[in-house]
């Protein structure tokens, strides 16, 4: 479009110059194709360093291939598998940050925000310069001071969040601050937990409009939701011209792939990023199926797997961690390499929850992986529709 444009107005401007006999040619053309091959010269998209990076969905954002996930980073009193030890934090967060891996998703309620203030700490420990740096945050979930707590247990404190959860024009006004407080800069993308039920949906998009408005965050997303929930939000901003989600962060992995034939299809038409959660399945895809639950401390959590529906495997589940398995040693990677790279074939960038340096390896190595459309078949053809998962009821 930008050419054809650029071309008649060429013709136009050499027309008039002509007529009046001037020989001074203005070439608008030529100025439009020096600025893009500019850009073109500049970033080799399939180059390295720069094959680490691609665009969120149709926005200008460019993000990290792979995410840093800074839900392992906070207070062992929130949950045992979290990362307490800040240069432990530091140390991955460094390593990420100097191998390319320069998007960090955090949210408000991961340890009650002390996530957050270990990612805005980070940031000054190293005096990382902001331009170089990507953060991702999210809100919906109360947040206690306290980053043991659990705010949402229904105890008699409870009174005191009742304005501090959902989506209400207040309650986001009020998280975005505290997150900007915590972090100590802007937000890159903000982005909404879950769909709120008891707030109208014209009064989430307008409160989200006004935040990027404000500038304390440039683009906002979604997570977690039905696709008819996203679908209505993103129609109310469009009707009214508010700002419309660039991404959608939902939970998907080669063990959950229900949400393809509705919200990551509709995603994919309409140009919102992906960038899934869980994409190991909380750490099943990483072992084989007769360790399948014996991996990390989250993931033996029967609760958490019950949440993502992975409780007890099905022969399906079992033959998809088998084939991942077998792909793993023909490449002579990790199973968690493999099921990364499968997403990233998939055309989404997963957020991967580190605990340790080596592991960062893995995601690295998932960006340089590019699966056959045989192989990525081969992995696919063995599942099994799943029930849906607990955190969509």
């Amino acid at each position: 479009m930008c050419s054809r444009w650029a071309a008649r107005v060429t013709l136009s401007v050499e027309a008039i110059l002509l007529s009046q006999g001037s020989k001074w040619k203005f070439n608008l053309l030529n100025f439009h194709y020096q600025s893009m091959s500019f850009l073109e010269k500049s970033f080799k998209w399939d180059q390295a360093p720069f094959q680490l990076y691609t665009r969120l969905g149709n926005s200008g954002l460019k993000i990290s291939r792979v995410i840093l996930g800074c839900m392992s980073f906070g207070k062992k009193s929130w949950s045992d598998y979290v990362v307490e030890d800040e240069e432990q934090v530091f140390e991955i967060m460094k390593k990420a940050y100097d191998s390319g891996i320069r998007t960090f998703d955090t949210a408000g309620n991961y340890s009650n925000g002390y996530s957050e203030i270990l990612v805005g700490k980070f940031l000054k420990k190293y005096n990382i310069d902001r331009r170089t740096i990507v953060i991702f945050t999210k809100c919906y979930f109360p947040v206690s001071e306290d980053p043991g707590a659990d705010p949402s247990n229904g105890s008699e404190e409870g009174v005191d969040f009742i304005n501090r959860v959902g989506l209400s024009r207040k309650a986001i006004f009020d998280a975005v601050d505290k997150s900007v407080e915590r972090l100590g800069t802007y937000i890159d993308l903000l982005q909404i937990h879950r769909y709120d039920r008891t707030t109208p949906a014209e009064e989430t998009m307008e409160a989200l409009h006004d935040v990027v408005k404000s500038g304390k965050a440039l683009y906002i997303g979604a997570s977690s939701m039905r696709a008819y929930q996203f679908i209505r939000l993103q129609n109310i901003a469009e009707r009214h011209g508010w700002t419309k989600f660039v991404s959608m962060q939902s939970y998907y992995s080669l063990l959950y792939r229900d949400e393809e034939d509705e919200l990551i299809a509709y995603c994919h038409e309409t140009g919102v990023g992906l960038i899934p959660w869980s994409p190991l399945a909380a750490g099943v895809l990483a072992r084989p199926a007769v360790k399948a639950h014996d991996t990390t401390v989250r993931s033996s959590n029967s609760s958490f797997l019950s949440y993502l529906g992975l409780a007890e495997l099905t022969e399906n589940d079992i033959e998809v961690i088998n084939r991942v398995e077998a792909l793993a040693a023909k490449h002579k990677v990790s199973m968690a390499t493999v099921a990364t790279a499968w997403i990233l074939a998939k055309g989404q960038y997963p957020i991967l929850g580190i605990n340790k340096p080596e592991r960062l390896g893995d995601a690295l190595a998932a960006i340089s992986l590019k699966l056959s459309e045989e192989e990525v078949h081969y992995l696919e053809e063995a599942y099994g529709v799943r029930k849906l998962p607990a955190l969509y009821h």
